[in-house]
């Protein structure tokens, strides 16, 4: 009998597991989805799925009222550290590995040299301070030992890119504050991570009997170690997959049992080593050359995200009743939070921009935008569970409250302040008119020199940079890649436009562009080139509902522009007044004119469709005409209100 209760609870356990695990990650990337789609930071809808199936559900099974649905609860319940038994710590340590791996990808030397001096003065200048003083704010105001606040105020130097990217878009901040923002945090994100391994490393050598002097000499030689393991490794990687020694469908299958080879190698040489090396690992692959960097994006467009789906979730999961309690009761953590908040970030960000470059205005807004993020709470989940192992358990529980209170603090300031913060500080792009058109060909590029020509701001993207040619040679501003991807949320700046013209000949494409972008910019402000002539809607192409607005009032197709542009078609500004109105205009220019676009005496942008054409009358128009060779009487002839032919943008090279 007891055999069969035994076989019996090893079952339910095996069974238990393997559900759990996949409640976990649907969970976490349910958040994800949702968070698109809502357009809201990721790390609060995760938070919100921890804490529903983990302590509440927890609470519920407390209920003598639901005791009939005490097996569903229990089935429901995440209690990970229980779920997973001794795999818990090295689970949370490979995935903070992975995800710290990730980071050091972000960190390309390159990019941080073409910053702003103010970029420089945070990573190098505001993250010790903050160090320094988060240290001190967690020693004098939560009592915890010299050694243990080191490792808290080095953690939460971190601001977090995956929160940061959101709240930029959303807020639409000028292009300065908004790259410190970012870079920022790009780079704040593993020096964090780092600083806390440094100071674990101190406590553990200094467990182990040695000196100060000594734990130091032994901290420096740890960290000399992890970084050439990762380096050499690193260069390794790299050099093998110049020579093509690696084939293509390998290489993201490689790197990743590559990171986890370096990953427990490393810590099997010199204890907690690892996580300095694979970040050393990353770094090392971001500044090498070679032609496989679409594979690491896309490594960590798939496994980064679902670790880091995954193991908030986890985190979140295993805060208890009393641990919540505490984030509104014990005084120490409020004080420890609103200390963070409203001291250590304002004076660190304060004197690290003293003659940097950056007003008073937006080193205001930097000291107050600060939210942390995932990185934060695995790293604070891992090293409390290693504090543990060396006995000091009581002092390392405090890492998760704290690392939990100045999340959910940090993120939801920033969520609701940065826009109004933005527009009292006068930050905020507000009603720029940048126009993102994606895809570069003769049309798309004469309808770029055409809005620039009417002081418009350009940003034209592809993904072929041979198509670029023309733009950068009329001096406009371009992104070559994919702008669906998350280097995209990276390397475009979302502050440049406020419109979207998706123009390629790829018509799906096109209104994949257009949906990605509509919760951003809003429905009314993306467009697409049509793939035929005719209505917005047919019933053998894409809904209406899934792809972009029409563009203009004729609604050509991409052929069709195309065939006009070789055919000798420009675009033409006019200004319609009373006396001389829209009849005037298709007069003049013929009648399959295309009004694309209507500029309003308040300068605002209004891109028409079809049967629209009556929002042009008393507007500065930018129109798609025939050339004046052709026999309707168009063009050079043909004056506007001003007296003065509409200027024709030539071929682009």
């Amino acid at each position: 009998m007891i055999l069969a209760a035994t076989v019996d609870g090893a079952h339910h356990v095996s069974n238990a597991l393997p559900f759990k695990i996949a409640l976990i990650g649907t969970l976490g990337i349910g958040a994800q989805w949702l968070a698109w789609r809502l357009q809201k930071p990721a790390i609060v809808l995760m938070a919100i799925a921890g804490l529903i199936f983990g302590p509440l559900i927890g609470a519920l099974l407390d209920v003598a009222s639901l005791k009939p649905m005490h097996g569903l609860l229990e089935s429901l319940r995440l209690n990970p550290q229980e779920d997973f038994g001794n795999l818990y710590r090295p689970m949370i340590g490979i995935a903070v590995a992975i995800i710290l791996f990730e980071g050091g990808l972000n960190l390309r030397f390159k990019d941080l040299g073409d910053s702003a001096r103010a970029v420089r003065r945070m990573v190098f200048l505001a993250a010790p301070i903050a160090w320094f003083l988060g240290a001190g704010l967690t020693h004098y105001v939560v009592g915890l030992s010299w050694d243990i606040s080191a490792m808290v105020g080095g953690l939460f130097v971190v601001t977090g890119p995956t929160v940061i990217m959101p709240l930029l878009r959303q807020a639409h901040l000028k292009s300065r504050p908004a790259n410190v923002l970012k870079w920022e945090g790009i780079v704040n994100d593993p020096v964090g991570a780092l600083f806390a391994v440094g100071g674990y490393e101190f406590i553990r050598f200094s467990q182990m009997g040695a000196s100060i002097p000594l734990a130091m000499a032994k901290l420096i030689g740890a960290a000399l170690f992890g970084g050439i393991i990762g380096v050499i490794s690193g260069y390794g990687l790299a050099w093998a997959f110049r020579r093509g020694y690696i084939p293509e469908y390998l290489k993201a299958p490689i790197v990743l049992a590559w990171v986890l080879l370096i990953y427990v190698l490393a810590n099997t040489l010199a204890e907690e080593t690892g996580l300095l090396a694979v970040t050393a690992l990353g770094m090392t692959m971001a500044n090498t050359k070679y032609a496989s960097m679409v594979e690491m994006r896309r490594f960590k467009e798939n496994i980064a995200i679902i670790l880091v789906s995954g193991i908030f979730v986890i985190l979140t999961a295993t805060l208890t009743p009393e641990v919540l309690k505490a984030f509104v009761t014990d005084w120490k953590v409020i004080a420890f939070v609103l200390g963070m908040m409203l001291f250590v970030r304002p004076v660190a960000v304060m004197i690290s921009t003293l003659w940097s470059g950056l007003n008073w205005r937006e080193s205001v807004l930097v000291s107050f935008i600060a939210p942390r993020g995932v990185v934060a709470v695995a790293v604070a989940g891992l090293f409390a569970a290693e504090l543990q192992v060396l006995g000091r358990g009581d002092e390392g529980a405090y890492f998760i409250p704290l690392a939990f209170a100045l999340v959910f603090a940090t993120v939801g300031f920033a969520g609701f302040f940065i826009t109004p913060l933005a527009k009292a500080l006068g930050l905020a792009s507000g009603g720029g008119n940048g126009v993102l058109i994606v895809g570069a060909n003769p049309w798309s590029l004469g309808l770029a020199r055409a809005l620039k020509d009417m002081d418009i701001n350009v940003l034209v993207a592809d993904t072929n940079w041979r198509r670029l040619r023309g733009a950068r040679l009329e001096g406009h501003a371009t992104f070559y890649g994919e702008v669906l991807s998350e280097n995209a949320d990276y390397s475009l700046d979302h502050s440049a436009f406020n419109h979207l013209i998706a123009a390629t000949p790829n018509d799906a494409y096109n209104a994949l562009v257009c949906v990605e972008f509509a919760p951003e910019l809003g429905r009314h402000r993306v467009f697409q080139v049509s793939s035929q002539d005719g209505a917005e809607e047919r019933e053998d192409g894409i809904a209406f509902t899934s792809r972009g607005r029409m563009l203009s009032t004729r609604s050509r197709s991409f052929d069709a522009l195309t065939r006009d542009w070789w055919s000798g078609w420009r675009f033409r500004v006019t200004r319609l007044t009373e006396d001389y109105t829209l009849k005037d205009l298709y007069k003049a220019r013929g009648d399959d004119t295309d009004i694309i676009l209507s500029v309003r005496a308040d300068g605002s942008l209004d891109f028409l469709q079809p049967g629209q054409e009556g929002r042009a009358e008393g507007t500065t128009v930018l129109t798609y005409c025939a050339s004046s060779d052709r026999p309707e009487g168009r063009g050079q002839g043909a004056k506007n209100a001003d007296g003065l032919a509409g200027p024709a943008a030539p071929l682009p090279s």
